[in-house]
């Protein structure tokens, strides 16, 4: 009578609906759990909380991630039939404007027309590379100004030493997409670029900027 007792008490707490949510587990004391005459069957019992799971639980934010971008680079190592030389490194990142350092020696102190011209070309000397960078079909200015080549970057200015160390940043010179200037030569020019302005011959096409005393081509 007393092991029926247990057992009706044992099934009521089972299926208890109270709030607790607790899962009810019997705790054998005898290594013979399916004996029926066993009296201490149903013991005791241990109680193990269940783990409630709400819609706000888990959320995924909407936001994806930006991707890393690396900044495009690119070398140019100048050199002509004069003692003139230098190099200049290019460097862009994603979208922005591409910067320009300069560093050229063996120059005359003063200003010198610097430009990017069309062709990578150099079999000829500076001459194979052609005219200056124009994908837009303008005439030569400044690099400040709307009407423009895309190649016309102005002037650097060499010290007394003969020697130029510029910075440029313009935003007509990408290193990726349909007008990227890898693979076009950089020129330093004999005189000084009038910008367009001057009123010369070839002011509108050159800035009348004379020679040209190094190139080199631009390479990743």
């Amino acid at each position: 009578m007393q092991a029926a007792i247990a057992a009706m008490a044992a099934h009521a707490l089972l299926f208890s609906t109270t709030p607790s949510h607790t899962l009810l587990y019997p705790l054998f004391s005898s290594p013979t759990p399916h004996n029926n005459n066993n009296p201490s069957l149903f013991s005791s019992f241990h109680a193990l909380p269940l783990l409630k799971f709400t819609p706000q639980s888990i959320s995924v934010s909407a936001t994806d991630p930006k991707p890393l971008t690396a900044a495009k680079k690119a070398v140019a190592v100048l050199k002509g039939n004069s003692k003139v030389e230098g190099v200049v490194t290019l460097s862009q990142d994603d979208g922005g404007p591409t910067t320009v350092n300069v560093r050229v020696t063996g120059l005359a102190p003063g200003p010198h027309g610097f430009h990017l011209h069309e062709y990578g070309d150099t079999t000829n000397g500076c001459i194979s590379t052609g005219a200056h960078f124009n994908p837009y079909k303008k005439t030569h200015g400044a690099p400040k100004d709307e009407i423009r080549h895309a190649g016309d970057l102005g002037n650097i200015i060499a010290n007394a030493d003969g020697v130029a160390d510029a910075k440029i940043v313009d935003g007509q010179i990408p290193l990726s997409g349909p007008n990227a200037v890898i693979g076009r030569a950089l020129v330093v020019h004999e005189l000084e670029d009038d910008l367009g302005k001057g009123g010369q011959e070839l002011s509108l096409t050159t800035g009348n900027a004379g020679g040209r005393l190094a190139c080199g081509m631009q390479l990743y």
